[in-house]
């Protein structure tokens, strides 16, 4: 079953909703990056609010970087989205060990860390990309997405993210959901909604229950309503070409070139988002040195 995300809006129009089931581009991460556990989880989550973020941003051509660096073990998690919700990224240290609240809860928030920032880097095709940094609250993900939008955007928000990595360390399921209050919204539907996050509980079990995004959502939103307005389906993609790494080779400069053509031998580059190795010949460098 492939991968989607939804978004919509509750029937009153103060509340803009999207969730999304994202386990097998968080398995196709966590495959090329080689996570153990507790990096998967934290890998995932990023990957999942990285989706759903990017496809909101709706810029033909844009992109949106999500960055989280806390001083953990993990170190830095880079994760990009495009206009769709189509996703990559890479993190510092894959293999870290492992850390559980209490039998079988990974301690995300001591793997990435709560000494450090969130970053958000949104392309808008504008002359400079729009930046926005906070702290970090928990390390939990979700809970440094929610402050994001709070303190960045100024957008009242709730975001809950889960990935569940079964025994044998594959991801069993990932997901998660973005609810964010409209300018005018009352008392009343902001305590429905808080009653709805509340009743609909961890997004994990509600994936692994069997529930879609759209039944996610009309838990979380109960009486309220959903009125869905976009089915996207989404994967793991890079967007990496040989001409890109050739790009980026003759950016070295003359000196680092030279002695790459030196040593005689094939010169491979692997993607830091995917796992295609780019090889090139010494008699290819020496071209490269060339239209220096």
């Amino acid at each position: 079953m492939n991968d989607y995300l939804v978004r919509g809006m509750t029937m009153d129009g103060f509340v803009k909703v999207v969730a999304i089931r994202s386990t097998n581009l968080v398995r196709r991460g966590a495959e090329i990056q080689k996570t153990t556990p507790n990096a998967t989880a934290a890998f995932g989550r990023s990957l999942t609010a990285a989706s759903m973020m990017g496809n909101m941003q709706k810029v033909d051509n844009g992109s949106m970087t999500l960055q989280i660096r806390g001083g953990g073990p993990i170190g830095t998690i880079t994760v990009v989205s495009d206009p769709e919700g189509n996703v990559r990224g890479c993190v510092t240290e894959p293999n870290v060990p492992l850390v559980e609240k209490f039998p079988g809860k990974l301690d995300v928030g001591a793997t990435v860390g709560t000494d450090g920032a969130l970053t958000v880097i949104r392309d808008l095709q504008m002359k400079e990309p729009y930046i926005g940094q906070v702290p970090l609250v928990s390390g939990e993900i979700g809970d440094d997405v929610t402050a994001y939008f709070a303190q960045s955007e100024q957008t009242p928000t709730a975001c809950a993210l889960g990935v569940l990595v079964d025994t044998d360390c594959s991801v069993k399921v990932a997901g998660g959901y973005l609810v964010q209050l409209l300018p005018g919204a009352p008392d009343e539907v902001i305590d429905a909604v808080e009653k709805g996050i509340q009743r609909a509980g961890a997004v994990t079990k509600m994936l692994e229950a069997g529930l879609t995004p759209e039944e996610i959502l009309g838990q979380v939103c109960g009486d309220l309503g959903v009125v869905f307005m976009e089915t996207t389906e989404v994967s793991y993609r890079c967007y990496c070409s040989r001409e890109r790494v050739t790009s980026a080779l003759i950016s070295l400069g003359r000196e680092e070139l030279t002695q790459i053509a030196q040593e005689g031998k094939a010169f491979p580059v692997e993607c830091q988002f995917c796992d295609t190795v780019y090889e090139f010949t010494p008699e290819e460098v020496q071209r490269l040195l060339k239209k220096i």
